[in-house]
């Protein structure tokens, strides 16, 4: 038996401001994956929670889950999915009924029985336990007892509360936080509710020959390889960048012991994400150079605080080909170190103090030989106000700079 596992769809998500559904896409995505799922034909379908990126979901995200479930209902492939933490499971559960008749199985929300289906091949039977995303006191309430106090605790209870039959195919589908020995192996950038909050230990899941997990972005088995998060489809998060092929596990079950199969079918996003970073003068060349179209791309400079001239540059460019610069960053810090206790401003010199002000205002830029004689000049001047003189002619040259860089800046 085969089946696509995937999760995380989070319809209706935005990035920096960005739609991901009404920028086509979330769209394009389940399009791509119609047409995947029609050329490998498989036995069903497996979505492990965060169907949609809020609980109370738009109009336009409701309807593209519409659309996506119906095209898997066309093609005559079951549907197995449960609600992730993001999802309200009582609104989930519209229509539940009526669309198990369509082999949609939804486990809406938690009861003391899993919501299990049998699909058969030559093999003989496999069945997939449906697992909502569930905290300790909700199985505690469930289970009448109020002994459960942890995640851990309150899954195994779950699970040994069932009729599990092992010595048949079993397939777990559930959204949940599931670590190694207490240690999270890899995290995606855009969960929420993940980082020591809510662990299961895979071992809890021991017994069944497939995990199909949700809740983590990035794709990787935890304690053994049938125990699998299958990501995000695409990066929410410049952060998961690292994993930039994205896409459902095909899962091949053959008879009862033996070695499941696992490949991940990439879906190339409308939009790849992309990190650039260096210094401004080298990033505006190769970036000029580069002509890549409809990609959604943070900048991150090194020599220089972002500006708005800088930020219209890339936002410009980025929009001639299609894309969007969805983040302009900073690593530049103007002033080294220096060795020993820290430097006060007062243990700077004029000099110092106006060159750091001047790198400030301009980007990280430094003042060419006329500019230095002009800083010069000003800390003359400070020095003369600080010794009394003319402080009249001080006042008036003051005013006089203070005009010229102010002008300097508006020429920007």
């Amino acid at each position: 038996m085969k089946f696509l596992h995937l999760a995380d769809l989070h319809f209706g998500k935005s990035i920096h401001g960005v739609s991901l559904l009404e920028n086509g896409d979330q769209p394009v995505w389940v399009q791509r994956f119609l047409d995947l799922a029609m050329d490998l034909a498989p036995d069903a379908v497996v979505i492990a929670g965060d169907v949609y990126d809020r609980a109370a979901p738009s109009g336009d995200a409701v309807a593209l889950l519409d659309r996506f479930i119906t095209g898997l209902a066309d093609l005559d492939i079951p549907v197995l999915m449960v609600p992730g933490n993001h999802d309200s499971g009582q609104r989930m559960s519209f229509a539940s009924r009526l669309l198990a008749k369509q082999q949609v199985h939804i486990a809406s929300v938690l009861t003391k029985e899993l919501t299990h289906v049998t699909l058969t091949d030559q093999d003989g039977p496999v069945t997939f336990w449906l697992m909502p995303y569930v905290f300790p006191a909700l199985v505690a309430q469930r289970l009448g007892d109020d002994s459960i106090r942890d995640y851990d605790t309150a899954v195994r209870r779950l699970l040994a509360a069932q009729k599990l039959d092992f010595s048949q195919r079993n397939v777990l589908v559930a959204h949940q936080n599931v670590v190694v020995n207490g240690q999270e192996s890899v995290r995606g950038g855009s969960e929420s509710m993940v980082g020591g909050v809510g662990q299961v230990d895979y071992h809890a899941f021991d017994g069944f020959d497939y995990v199909a997990l949700g809740h983590i972005h990035a794709a990787y088995p935890v304690g053994r390889d049938t125990v699998r998060y299958a990501g995000s489809p695409m990066c929410y998060h410049f952060n998961e960048l690292n994993q930039p092929q994205k896409g459902p596990i095909l899962v091949e079950l053959g008879a009862k012991g033996s070695t499941p199969g696992m490949k991940t079918q990439i879906i190339q996003p409308l939009h790849p994400m992309r990190e650039v970073k260096g210094a401004y003068a080298e990033l505006r060349e190769s970036e000029l150079h580069n002509e890549t179209r409809g990609e959604y791309v943070r900048v991150v400079l090194t020599d220089r605080r972002p500006s708005p001239h800088i930020y219209k540059f890339f936002q410009e460019m980025y929009g001639n080909r299609d894309g969007r610069l969805m983040e302009l960053l900073s690593e530049y810090r103007p002033f080294e170190p220096v060795s020993g206790p820290a430097q006060g401003i007062e243990d700077k010199t004029v000099e110092e103090l106006f060159l750091g002000f001047y790198r400030e205002r301009r980007d990280g830029m430094e003042p060419d030989g006329p500019e230095r004689a002009l800083l010069r000049f000003a800390a003359d001047q400070v020095r003369r106000m600080n010794r009394d003189e003319d402080k009249l002619e001080w006042e008036r040259q003051s005013a006089a700079l203070l005009k010229f860089a102010l002008g300097q800046e508006d020429e920007e």
